[in-house]
């Protein structure tokens, strides 16, 4: 099947065909380092290592950006909150912090967080800070070709011309005259502007702004707009026309809007595709910290293990809402355990019966891949998986040993594919661990054979054994399945 993904720019699902044969291109936009990654962030970026696990499998060399915006307002103005007099340094926050320390600070956090998840590094990471020539060159290409004006005031800033370019709003289908002015100066100056919705290309330095965060430019000292950002970097790394843009839902407008606008503009193709993720939602309502009904990603941790949050954020189709709940996490956690118990139970039957490989990569389900292939459809893709698991189950109660090793090596595939596997696991004393298994095995044959024998007094006096030493065990029409009891 051909792979097809949706395009928000023409609002259909369409073939995809690279821009060069065997190989594709994706940017998505990554984190502005202004604070502790949120569960938007790292759904985006789930969703997104997918989608470059799926496109190599399909045999294309993927080439991944993704940007950090390490300079903007809200890096300056919590920095400077770090200086001021009534400051208090509270949990995770430092006092008398650079804007520069703070942005590395937060990024490294965001790295350990996409790590632990199992979000595979970009081929290129770069930072908005080490591009300011190539936004330079962007500008300049603007104002050549009409599209950007120096302000009308000596303020130093730069502006895109949204009136000039006839497509602007095209992206998120809007009039422009429906739209609200950009937020790039406070209203007193609005007279910088021709039109209340151009937005800043280049921001003049402010007098009491750090001197640090400040480049000589053609328009005078200042820093980039965030918008421009994005459409240097892009450029620099992928071209001025590449396979696939993405980022979370919200960013559509104004953010693609005006990196589209901008891009385009200046003669470059951009985009082939736009692909954008759905929100993350807390019990049917956005997340809001001043409501106080949201939850971290490290909070999330606390609750589950990598592998388990992994696969509740990667579990929706990524253009829809992902809705958490309390129960989110349990039932999460509750379909890793069917998954590795099939593959425990499956290791311990093999091990005597011949060798096996976990390195197919070839064994994936036809309905998996269809599923993945249309617009990556990883919910459908999931029931193939559990469907597997089941029959995998099945052919070990049989006794059919080689129905049941196909199925582990696609379970595996499967896993691999999604990136479950690559979430990290918590260190554990792997002596202790083989040997609790050895033991709960023991005692489940020995239950087992009681069952058999109608010995309900002594299977139940198993169980209950097992269930006071904190194993769960749970009957199935597969057999019995243990897991250690959670807190």
């Amino acid at each position: 099947m051909t792979l097809r993904f949706y395009d928000t720019a023409s609002a259909e699902v369409r073939d995809f065909v690279p821009l060069v044969p065997g190989k594709a291109s994706l940017y998505y936009c990554g984190a502005t380092v202004q604070g502790m990654p949120h569960v938007g962030h790292i759904r985006s970026a789930v969703a997104f290592d997918q989608l470059t696990r799926w496109l190599t499998y399909r045999g294309h060399r993927v080439t991944v950006v993704r940007n950090v915006t390490d300079i903007d307002d809200k890096i300056l103005a919590k920095s400077a909150a770090s200086f001021a007099q009534d400051f208090s340094s509270g949990p995770g926050e430092i006092a008398d912090e650079e804007w520069w320390a703070l942005a590395y600070r937060y990024e490294q956090e965001f790295l350990k967080a996409y790590d632990m998840l199992g979000v595979q590094r970009p081929t290129y990471e770069p930072r908005a800070t080490g591009h300011i020539p190539e936004m330079h060159t962007l500008i300049q290409q603007l104002i050549d070709r009409g599209h950007a004006y120096p302000a009308l005031d000596d303020s130093g800033d730069v502006y895109f011309d949204v009136r000039s370019w006839e497509k602007y709003g095209s992206l998120t289908r809007q009039n422009i005259d429906d739209m609200q002015a950009a937020p790039d100066v406070e209203p007193q100056f609005s007279n910088r502007k021709k039109d209340p919705r151009d937005f800043a290309l280049w921001k003049g330095y402010k007098e009491g702004e750090p001197t640090t965060a400040r480049w000589e430019s053609p328009w005078g000292a200042g820093r980039p707009g965030w918008h421009l950002e994005c459409s240097a970097m892009v450029t620099k790394y992928l071209g001025t026309e590449f396979d696939i843009h993405g980022g979370g839902l919200d960013l559509r407008f104004p953010h693609h809007e005006n990196e589209m606008a901008q891009s385009q503009a200046a003669g470059h193709g951009f985009a082939n595709f736009w692909m954008h993720n759905g929100m993350v939602t807390y019990q049917g309502e956005k997340m809001s910290k001043s409501i106080g009904n949201t939850i971290s990603p490290g909070e999330m941790l606390e609750l589950a293990t990598p592998r388990v949050v992994r696969y509740y954020l990667g579990q929706a189709h990524y253009r829809s809402i992902l809705d958490y709940q309390p129960t989110s996490l349990p039932e999460a956690s509750a379909a890793v355990e069917r998954i590795d118990g099939f593959i425990s139970r499956a290791v311990r039957a093999l091990g005597s019966s011949g060798s096996y490989s976990y390195a197919s990569y070839g064994l994936l389900p036809d309905a998996f891949a269809a599923a993945m292939d249309d617009d990556l459809n990883v919910p459908q893709a999931l029931a193939v998986l559990h469907d597997t698991v089941r029959a995998g189950n099945t052919a070990l109660t049989g006794g059919n040993l080689e129905d049941a090793k196909q199925a582990l090596l696609s379970v595996t595939d499967m896993l691999r594919v999604l990136g479950i596997n690559d979430a990290a696991t918590p260190q554990r004393d792997n002596q202790a661990n083989a040997a609790l298994e050895v033991l709960v095995e023991a005692q489940l044959e020995a239950r087992a054979k009681a069952r058999a024998g109608k010995d309900w007094a002594a299977s139940d006096a198993i169980r209950d054994t097992l269930k006071a030493a904190g194993v769960v065990v749970e009957d199935g029409p597969d057999g019995a399945t243990w897991s250690l009891q959670r807190d």
